[in-house]
């Protein structure tokens, strides 16, 4: 049977959103390949939107000379008409609408995405002042907890799951976003800073500050847990990974002076996210792990 044009274009945009992945996180790229291929698929279709999205506002729009603001508004309407639409022009965001739509992804979740993004561009504005308690927490919901909810979205498509179960999973999904988001702000503390001029936590950073960022992000991570559970074992695998990963960032974080952490961004490396993903392999085949 011969593949349709819409067809080809479903597969065209499926494998940008991969390329995309690659291109910008080799942590999640990797995470990604413990999952099935349909869950891959969608998972890639959605980092690959946020990431665009991001890079509007983290300094590509500014150096393209465009205006940021209305660059970033007319990108949400049109990641919300791909949710509607069965074909959207752009290969990224037609990837995402037919995740968005398999996947009963809610319009709220994308509005709060982008009501984050636009606080950037206003952080951005009105800087030095740093975000105030409610607006942290607003900006953590948009930009990370909401993603969390997508992606459980995506592991039980199609799966019959007690409701209990999925809020549990849910509850689990927006502590692990909003930890994975806040080792990001301790990580990326200078450049947010100096480049972006973004304070999401103290600058200068001193001990005491971040001892008390990382007991808050280890109790973000401690009450994630029972939700990973309840993942199908494709999905809790790649959650897993990730959660190994960001945490092993966080220790490294933990015992870096904090004058460094202002000065330098700290990272795992390439054969330390490699060796985490060949123990979670074994695990989930029952072997050992030392």
């Amino acid at each position: 049977m011969n593949t349709s044009r819409l067809e080809f274009f479903d597969s065209l945009a499926t494998r940008a959103s991969a390329r995309v992945l690659a291109a910008y996180s080799s942590s999640f790229s990797l995470a990604t390949r413990l999952l099935g291929r349909r869950e891959r698929a969608d998972i890639r279709a959605l980092y690959a939107m946020v990431r665009v999205a991001d890079e509007i506002v983290d300094g590509v729009g500014e150096e393209a000379g465009i205006d940021v603001a209305a660059c970033l508004d007319s990108y949400e309407q049109a990641a919300l008409a791909a949710m509607r639409s069965r074909f959207s022009p752009d290969p990224v965001l037609h990837a995402f609408g037919l995740t968005a739509r398999r996947c009963g992804f809610e319009e709220e979740w994308v509005r709060a995405f982008f009501a984050s993004m636009c606080a950037d561009i206003a952080a951005c504005l009105m800087k030095p002042r740093p975000m105030n308690k409610a607006e942290f927490e607003r900006y953590v919901y948009g930009s990370a907890e909401v993603i969390g909810l997508m992606c459980v979205a995506v592991f039980v498509q199609g799966l019959e799951v007690a409701p209990h179960d999925y809020e549990v999973m849910q509850a689990s999904a927006r502590r692990l976003g909003a930890a994975f988001q806040k080792v990001n702000f301790l990580r990326d503390l200078g450049d947010d800073a100096q480049r972006l001029g973004r304070r999401y936590y103290p600058v200068p950073l001193t001990e005491a500050d971040k001892r008390e960022i990382v007991r808050d992000i280890r109790a973000d991570l401690a009450v994630a847990e029972p939700g990973l559970a309840l993942l199908p074992r494709g999905a809790r695998r790649a959650v897993r990974l990730a959660r190994d990963v960001y945490a092993e960032l966080l220790d490294t974080l933990e015992h870096t002076p904090a004058a460094e952490i202002t000065r330098r961004r700290v990272r795992v490396p390439a054969r330390r996210k490699w060796w985490l993903a060949g123990r979670g392999l074994t695990a989930a085949r029952g072997g050992p792990v030392s």
